[in-house]
Formats: C-alpha cells, sequence, structure tokens
C-alpha cells in the first residue's frame, strides 16, 4: 500500500497521523452521544430538592393511546423519546397519552428518604412506573379522576415514595393524560423537606384564602348596612375566585368534595364563569357606569350574555370547551378598558381599580402567553402561583377603590352638610329680619286698629238701638215666613211632580232635564240610589258591610278595602264627557226607541258626531239586549239602561 512506501520514520509518522484522526473522530462521536444522552439526576443528602427540567425529561406523544408499557420502555422505543424544549413541558393536546421518563442515580448511602412529586392537580390520569432492583416496575395509579383518599399522601399533590436502596441508574416513567392543559413539574424532593414545604405552602394558602374570606365578610357586613350592590358583587366575586384557585390547587378536592370526582372536572369552569360575571357586573356598579358610560354599560350586559350562553352551551353539549380559559381575556379586557375609560372622564375610585386589574391583566397575559408557546416565561413554580399573587393584589386595590368611592362620597356628603348649614343659617338671619318687620307692622296696625275700635264702639252703641226696633220688625218678618215656606214647598212639590212627568216625554229640551239633574253630584246620587238600591255587595269577596270610599258616593269593602266608584259597572264608566249629558243621550235615545240619529244627538248636546255615535251605539245595543226587560218597565224604564 501507498503509505508504507517511504523511510521507516515517514512510515511511523503517517501512521500516528492516521491513529490521531481516528481517535478525534471517535472522540466526538462520544460526544455527541453525551450531548444528546438524557442527564441523569443524581440523589444526593446536601440537595434537599431538584426540578427536573429540559434535557432531564424525555417526552414521547402517544396521540392514539396505542402503545402498552412493555412497547414504551423496550429499547426500540428508546430513540422516539425526545428531550423537552421548554424548562416545565407541558401537555397541549386534550386526552392525547403522553409518556414522559427521567433517570435517577440512587445513592444508598444517603441518609433522607426521597419522593418524587408532580405539582399540577389538574391531571385526570396519572400512572407511574415505579422501578424495582430487580428489574421490574411497580405501577401507581394518580390523577384528580380518582377519589381523594386512594392516595398515599393527603395532600394536593401526586406524591410517590421512592426505593433509594442501590447505586444504580434507574429510568421511572409517566403515563399522563388530561382534558386539560397540564404542567408537567417533576420535582424529586426529600421527605424532610417535603414536610417542611407542606406545610409552608398550607401555611400561606391559609393566609390568601383568610384574606378572600376576612375582605368577603368585612364587605358583606358593609353590604348588610349600606344596602349598595357593589359590595355585594364584591363578595360574590372574591368568593368565586376563592373557589377558582380551590379548584385549581387542589385544596377544594381534599376539603371541599374529596368523594366527587366528576365535580372535579368541572367546578373550576362554574366559578370561572362566576367569576368573571360578577367582576363585570362589580365594575359596573362601581363606577357608575350606566350612568356615566352607557355604550360600555351595554357592552358589558353583551359580554354577560354571551358568556353565559357559551357556558351554558359548554356545560350541556362540549364539556372540554371549558379548557379554553384563555376566552376569559374577553370580560377581564372590557373591565380593564372600561375602569381606564371612566378614570380618563376624571372619576377618582377608577384609579385603584385600574391599578389592580393591572396586576390581574398581566398575570393573566402571562399565563396566555406560557399557554401558546413561549417557554422562557415559565419559571416553574413561580409562574405556576403567579395568577394566584395577581389576585391577592388585586383584591387588595379593588378595596382600596371601594374605599376611595366610599371616602369622596362622604366627602361630598360633608361638603352637601355645610352648604346645608349654611344655607340654614341665612335662612335664620333672613326670618329674623322679616319677624321683626312683622312686629313693626303688626304694632303699627295695632294702634291703628285701637283708633278705629273707639269709633266702633259709638257706632255700636247706635246700632243696638237700631237692631231693638229691627228685632220686633223681625218677628213679625219670621212669621210671615212661616206662612210663605208652607206655601213655597206645596208649590215646590208640584213644580217637581210637574217637571219629572215632562222629562219622560220626548219633546222635553236638555235645559228642563238638567233641572232634574242639574250637575255631576245629583247624578251620582241618582247612581248610587239606582246601583244599591237592594243593598250592598263586594264584587270581590261577596261582602255585604261597607264605608263611604274616598271619592264622592263611592263605598269601600269593610273586609278586602276594595272601593267601587259610583260609575263602576255602570255604561258610564270612564266616559269622558260631562255626566248629565249622557244621562240626557240614553233618555233621548231610549224615548225616541233608538231612532234619533247620532248627527241630532250632536246638535242637542254640542258634541262631536263621532262621541255620539259611540256612545249612541253602545246604548242602542244595551237597548236589544234589554228589550224584554223595557216592555215590562214603568215610565222610569230609561234607567233601566245606566247599569252595565
Amino acid at each position: 500500500m501507498r503509505i508504507f512506501v517511504g523511510s521507516p520514520q515517514k512510515r511511523m509518522a503517517k501512521i500516528i497521523s492516521y491513529c490521531y484522526t481516528f481517535l478525534i473522530f471517535l472522540g466526538f462521536g462520544f460526544l455527541s452521544l453525551a450531548v444528546h444522552a438524557q442527564k441523569v439526576v443524581a440523589i444526593q443528602d446536601k440537595v434537599e430538592q431538584h426540578i427536573f427540567n429540559f434535557s432531564e425529561i424525555e417526552v414521547l406523544e402517544d396521540q392514539k393511546n396505542q402503545f402498552s408499557f412493555d412497547e414504551i420502555s423496550s429499547a426500540a422505543f428508546s430513540p422516539q423519546f425526545k428531550a423537552s424544549l421548554k424548562s416545565t413541558p407541558q401537555t397541549t393536546n386534550f386526552n392525547t397519552t403522553y409518556w414522559f421518563r427521567i433517570k435517577i442515580k440512587h445513592n444508598s448511602e444517603a441518609g433522607n428518604r426521597f419522593l418524587l412529586e408532580l405539582f399540577d392537580q389538574t391531571i385526570d390520569h396519572l400512572t407511574v412506573y415505579i422501578p424495582k432492583s430487580n428489574g421490574t416496575y411497580e405501577v401507581k395509579e394518580l390523577g384528580d379522576r380518582l377519589r381523594f383518599k386512594e392516595r398515599d399522601l393527603s395532600h394536593k399533590n401526586f406524591e410517590i415514595y421512592i426505593d433509594n436502596d442501590g447505586n444504580e441508574v434507574q429510568t421511572y416513567y409517566f403515563k399522563i393524560q388530561s382534558s386539560q392543559i397540564a404542567d408537567v413539574i417533576i420535582v424529586l424532593r426529600s421527605v424532610n423537606w417535603f414536610i417542611s414545604y407542606a406545610l409552608d405552602e398550607y401555611f400561606y394558602f391559609g393566609i390568601f384564602y383568610g384574606m378572600i374570606l376576612v375582605f368577603s365578610f368585612y364587605n358583606l357586613i358593609m353590604y348588610v348596612a349600606i344596602r349598595q350592590k357593589q359590595y355585594l358583587f364584591y363578595v360574590l366575586y372574591n368568593l368565586s375566585v376563592g373557589l377558582f384557585e380551590m379548584s385549581s390547587d387542589g385544596i377544594a378536592y381534599q376539603y371541599l368534595w374529596p368523594n366527587a370526582p366528576d365535580w372535579n372536572q368541572i367546578a373550576y369552569a362554574f366559578f370561572l364563569y362566576a367569576t368573571s360575571v360578577f367582576a363585570l357586573l362589580f365594575t359596573r356598579e362601581l363606577l357608575f357606569v350606566k350612568a356615566k358610560a352607557p355604550i360600555l354599560n351595554r357592552l358589558i350586559i353583551g359580554v354577560i350574555t354571551v358568556r353565559s350562553i357559551f357556558f351554558l352551551y359548554c356545560l350541556l353539549f362540549d364539556q372540554e370547551l371549558f379548557s379554553y380559559k384563555f376566552l376569559e381575556f374577553v370580560p377581564l379586557t372590557v373591565a380593564f378598558f372600561t375602569g381606564i375609560y371612566i378614570f380618563k372622564r376624571g372619576y377618582q375610585p377608577a384609579r385603584f381599580f385600574v391599578l389592580g386589574y393591572s396586576f390581574l391583566f398581566f398575570g393573566f397575559t402571562l399565563k396566555f402567553l406560557i399557554m401558546l408557546g413561549i417557554s422562557w416565561l415559565n419559571f416553574g413554580v413561580i409562574t405556576y402561583y403567579s395568577l394566584s399573587f395577581c389576585f391577592v393584589l388585586e383584591m387588595i386595590f379593588l378595596s382600596f377603590a371601594i374605599g376611595d368611592k366610599v371616602r369622596i362620597l362622604k366627602k361630598k356628603k360633608d361638603k352637601a352638610q355645610r352648604q346645608m348649614i349654611q344655607q340654614m343659617s341665612v335662612n335664620a338671619k333672613l326670618k329674623d329680619k322679616l319677624n321683626q318687620e312683622l312686629e313693626e307692622q303688626v304694632d303699627a296696625r295695632t294702634k291703628e286698629v285701637f283708633n278705629k275700635s273707639m269709633i266702633i264702639e259709638t257706632q255700636n252703641e247706635e246700632l243696638i238701638k237700631a237692631n231693638e226696633q229691627l228685632k220686633k220688625q223681625a218677628e213679625e218678618i219670621s212669621r210671615m215666613n212661616v206662612l210663605l215656606e208652607q206655601d213655597n214647598q206645596e208649590l215646590q212639590t208640584n213644580v217637581e211632580k210637574i217637571s219629572r212627568d215632562r222629562v219622560m216625554s220626548a219633546d222635553v229640551d236638555f235645559e228642563e232635564f238638567s233641572k232634574i239633574y242639574p250637575d255631576k253630584e245629583s247624578c251620582d246620587r241618582f247612581l248610587a240610589e239606582l246601583k244599591w238600591k237592594n243593598g250592598y255587595t263586594c264584587k270581590k269577596c261577596k261582602n255585604d258591610h261597607f264605608y263611604a270610599g274616598h271619592a264622592p258616593f263611592s263605598r269601600r269593602c269593610s273586609k278586602c278595602d276594595y272601593e267601587e266608584s259610583v260609575t263602576s259597572y255602570t255604561i258610564l264608566h270612564n266616559t269622558r264627557i260631562p255626566i248629565n249629558k249622557v244621562f240626557y243621550m240614553i233618555f233621548l235615545i231610549y224615548s225616541t226607541k233608538g231612532k234619533i240619529s247620532s248627527h241630532k244627538l250632536s246638535e242637542i248636546l254640542n258634541i262631536r258626531q263621532s262621541t255620539c255615535w259611540t256612545y249612541g251605539t253602545r246604548i242602542k245595543t244595551v237597548m236589544e239586549e234589554r228589550k224584554n226587560i223595557l216592555k215590562k218597565a214603568n215610565k222610569n224604564g230609561w234607567s233601566l239602561l245606566v247599569l252595565d
């Protein structure tokens, strides 16, 4: 071969060169394998906690849920696992099976006992395959679709104890399926660290939910005392936020409904819907949106309506749509924009509202961007609880907004009271001035009256004498009046009799008719006598006792207080023309047997022809209905047409 041609030194140099090149390529090959190999996490006593991220977690997506664990754990499937490109991997496709694996180097000399913990409590199905020293795997079933009591540890997160008897590297597999986007945060912790962390975490949860309860109870008391709806909406908003957070972090499943996994799957959707609705109602009430921004008020009502329709559709037809929590960005944006708009219009309490919603808007936007795949914004546990921190800040600043509103209202009230007091002072001064002027006028008038009284006293003496003479004349006139009164009574009786007889004839005119029924009072009296000639009976409860009503000649039931006017249940009810003219119209139509025209009635009564036609038609209809009764009627038969 050509490489061995030449001197021994040259041949040796070429051999060394080829060997060196081979070693370089071999080194790059091992380096490439090392770069793509999964990073192993070693158990150490000095490391109490380690969060798996990036190349420490490998993932395989099983879209059709067709692979068994034996296949997944085989050497053939090992290259299909890919290192996580995010610090915190997520299950972004709903109801798709994801396989995750981590590698742990055990340490039998470690003094602490260790466990694995998964933070996200919304994972529906979680199967953990724990390697044993004999090469087999122990299977643990976890997830929020199982009853809470089935967990090894009574904790909101999912924990798995691991054996640390050997020193080998072992692979742990996690099979995850969820109807929501789940953050796969896997943490290796010592048991001592877990206990300390869990106590601190539950302590902070107690502070968080305690703040919600305190704020809610305080504002509930304010609502009971003041009866302003803004306090009630704020209480309902806070409670909805609290229950949504409890549903999201697993506290509700642990303490409120541990035996209701089906409800646990959709509980967060109910409280998230309530949070959006009560947030908008609170915004509308706190900022006087209806008065200050009518267009935004209609927008808020429209968003509430659409959100309610969407919620009912999801509940009844497709509950997977509940997972699209980013849709709450719409009502949040509407409330945030409304606060900014009202604040720019000069309403001061809106400043704290805008500040509080700025924190919430930031937290929600951060979650939304992470969900869209911007992984560098995900800082693990801090990001996971970021929205809760924003809720706390928002709750505090919204309380400031309510207090600011009350302070401004109190300031306006105090100003109005000061103005009222000043006006009362001015009124008092004006009153004193007027009283002084009146006293002066009264004194002057008193003097004038005294002078006139002296003159009147002199005149009274003269009048006394004249009265004595008049008294004698009055006695004589009184005797004459008695005789005249007797004659007048006889004459009046005869005139009334003649007039009534004239009224019963068809040729009497309205002037003569009006002598019998000259005004509304006489007509009402006639109606009252006609209606209740057989006694009173209440139209509502049939009671036969009554009191006088508010209107003239009306009667009020002594049992049910129903008041019946004198025209009720008569043909004159709700008439707009004078009642005595209606009487005369009835009389004319009755007397002419319905042959008189509406034009003639209009000419006689001086009423529009259309009105006469309307009432005349009605009266003629009643005459037709009662023609059998009217045949047997006496000369007062026209009065039978009055009652309905």
